[in-house]
């Protein structure tokens, strides 16, 4: 395949799901050659009580990269806790992060995520989707719910910085979802769009509270939502709205680090504009990386699009090369070190932290 810069550029801000506990042969070659700068990994990708499975995937992506003189891919991972976790025993089992906000104590919080953190690092992984910075203000909320950590903007806004700083100091970069707020809707947007129809100043007074704490505390990544807020774009959701994500992240709120969309393949999304379509968009309206994480044909879809969307407007191809540098420096700064030596791995996990810490969340 003759691969010219739009390729490579556009290759550089997708973040791919596959299906199989070995990566396919085309998540190899566009790691490789530059078409993929990362993966996300589901259960699907993991065999059950055999940690070191996940880390000799890792290892076999790195070299991908090394191979081809790329730079480390990015390797995420939605590991919130709760009812959110790929990853199981005998990785340290959190609870929803509700108890940890309702217990009260930052630190406890911030002690979880660091052992999560190694845990996570330990098996390659440089960036964890969380913590969940929305606020459940909404009890009819059909996702968030327990994922958050409170329905108080303040207690949330303690906990999300207290689980940034955890992840961080074992050097696994942390994401704040999802911006500006899906914590007051009726509606889950991997089924549906929900629309959010409270004005700016509810927005700033509750939603914006908690992502404005990660900012302050330089998380590393932001992850958009698939939500209209009519107080600021009545008709987009956020992660195809520059006057979200442009105007409100960047400009106004000053965040600098990586915008993830959420998963292009939800509903709220894909069954309005479709793969194409909404790769474009999201990267026109401000967003640096994009999910994709349901099928490998769906990567080189995206990528097409962008493309060719980059060889007829300098401006998107200006656009695109901001969103991949920004994706690039988030990826050196992620280096994966999976420890593919089944014992030393096995001494991560039963860790003295790791064995005192289970205890405590016990009794939460």
């Amino acid at each position: 395949m003759q691969l010219d810069d739009f390729d490579r550029l556009a290759g550089a801000v997708i973040v791919g799901g596959f299906d199989g506990q070995s990566a396919p042969a085309a998540v190899i070659e566009r790691l490789e050659d530059g078409r993929l700068a990362g993966v996300t990994l589901f259960k699907r990708n993991i065999v059950a009580e055999r940690p070191v499975q996940v880390a000799e995937l890792v290892a076999t992506l790195v070299a991908a990269t090394e191979r081809g003189s790329m730079a480390p891919p990015l390797v995420s991972i939605d590991q919130e806790g709760g009812r959110v976790a790929r990853l199981k025993a005998p990785i340290i089992e959190l609870p929803p992060m509700r108890a940890l906000g309702a217990h009260g104590d930052p630190a406890l919080t911030r002690r979880a995520l660091s052992v999560l953190g190694a845990q996570l690092a330990a098996l390659g992984c440089t960036t964890d989707f969380a913590p969940v910075a929305d606020v459940d203000s909404n009890p009819a909320n059909p996702v968030i719910g327990d994922r958050s950590f409170s329905r108080d903007a303040e207690v949330c806004a303690a906990h999300v910085v207290a689980a940034i700083e955890g992840l961080r100091a074992q050097g696994v970069l942390g994401c704040a979802k999802h911006f500006p707020g899906h914590g007051d809707t009726e509606l889950d947007s991997h089924l549906a769009l929900p629309f959010l129809r409270h004005d700016r100043a509810r927005i700033d007074a509750v939603e914006l509270v908690p992502f404005r704490a990660a900012f302050r505390a330089k998380v590393a990544s932001v992850m958009t939502a698939h939500v209209v807020f009519e107080g600021v774009e009545r008709d987009l959701p956020a992660t195809l709205s520059k006057k979200i994500v442009t105007d409100l992240l960047r400009a106004e709120l000053g965040f600098e680090g990586v915008c993830f969309s959420d998963d292009l393949h939800m509903k709220a999304v894909a069954e309005r504009y479709g793969i194409e379509e909404s790769a474009v968009r999201a990267i026109e309206a401000g967003c640096d990386a994009l999910l994709v994480c349901t099928d490998v044909d769906s990567h080189e879809r995206a990528r097409v699009a962008l493309a060719t969307r980059a060889r007829k407007h300098s401006e998107f191809a200006d656009r695109l090369m901001q969103a991949g540098e920004r994706v690039r420096a988030m990826r050196v700064a992620g280096r994966p070190a999976p420890v593919t030596d089944q014992a030393a791995l096995e001494r991560v996990f039963a860790s003295d932290e790791a064995k005192s810490l289970s205890a405590v969340l016990r009794a939460l």
